[in-house]
């Protein structure tokens, strides 16, 4: 199992604290640290503001050495796939091979209204998210290539320099196991992520990620799921507690620390022990990697904690 960190980068967090964050995955044996990609908060204050994510994740790769560093997800409404595929090269070349792009369909209407970013139909972004997932995978492979899409068009397009990492930086694609989302993956991605999912839904899960990599022509062996959920963890029950009535702050909710605990089955919360065994269970339900989502930012002694599960599970350095 593959222990990575997940920040909900929107949600005001400093460029101190992601140096903090980062520092701290590399220091206590976690593969790697995601972000999500919004521009406006997403918890209802206003007051919180967010850095850019690629431009984010471009610095700390100057600023870490083996951490992988990437996004979950990128909206493909954002951004030009030209424009973002550049991006990740970029960062590519700043950390030495250790990005990925996690790459979705976009959701908050809102957000994209306020940036001045097209909303259109679920289905027309969609159609762009297959587009845009082509044109880069297509951009960091082939030498050079036209596309001619009904949203974006590129011609003779040649874009050098090409990612350090061969044949290119991983490439995820983020759904509920729908079978557009499914397809799109088994096409042209390297993992497919979900999020917050009980454990006993995740074998079907998984059986339909192989299918869709079977009917793709890609051996179904190959066809990575990983897992993206809430975690608090502390190494006795008092600090879980303590963890989450943090979490509770953070995110403005009015539910008590007892009702977490015992009523949000999907969030990892336990001590080390027990979120080693609950990581265990998830492994064996097909889940190669987890991306704790750390609501606390700036609580980097649980990045400590994390470490000791990572180590338990045998996925530190």
């Amino acid at each position: 199992m593959r222990v990575c960190l997940m920040i909900e980068g929107q949600e005001d967090v400093t460029w101190e604290q992601w140096l903090a964050l980062a520092g701290a995955c590399e220091e206590h044996g976690l593969e790697g640290m995601f972000r999500s990609d919004h521009y406006g908060p997403l918890m209802g204050m206003p007051e919180r503001g967010s850095l850019d994510a690629w431009a984010t994740l471009a610095a700390l790769a100057a600023r870490t050495s083996r951490i992988r560093l990437g996004t979950l997800v990128s909206p493909a409404t954002f951004r030009h796939p030209s424009v973002l595929a550049k991006m990740v090269v970029t960062a590519d070349h700043v950390s030495g091979g250790r990005v990925e792009l996690g790459l979705g369909a976009g959701w908050h209407e809102g957000e994209h209204r306020a940036h001045g970013f097209e909303f259109p139909e679920t289905p027309v972004r969609m159609e762009r998210l297959a587009e845009q997932l082509e044109i880069v995978s297509r951009t960091w492979t082939e030498e050079s290539f036209s596309f001619e899409g009904r949203h974006y068009q590129v011609q003779d397009l040649r874009a050098l320099p090409k990612p350090v990492q061969r044949p290119r930086p991983t490439l995820l694609v983020g759904g509920g196991a729908g079978p557009k989302s499914l397809a799109l993956a088994a096409r042209w991605a390297d993992e497919y992520n979900t999020v917050g999912v009980p454990l006993e839904e995740l074998p079907e899960r998984h059986g339909k990620l192989s299918e869709a990599w079977r009917e793709a022509g890609r051996d179904p062996e190959t066809a990575r799921l990983s897992l993206m959920t809430t975690c608090v963890a502390g190494r006795d029950r008092a600090e879980v507690t303590e963890r989450v009535g943090r979490v509770l702050t953070v995110t403005g909710s009015d539910d008590s620390v007892a009702e977490v605990i015992d009523a949000r089955p999907n969030w990892l919360l336990g001590t080390v022990e027990q979120l080693a065994e609950r990581l265990q269970a998830l492994e064996a339900a097909g889940i190669s990697r987890v991306m704790l989502q750390h609501l606390d930012h700036r609580d980097t002694e649980m990045v400590a904690v994390l470490g000791e599960v990572a180590a338990t599970m045998g996925s530190a350095p």
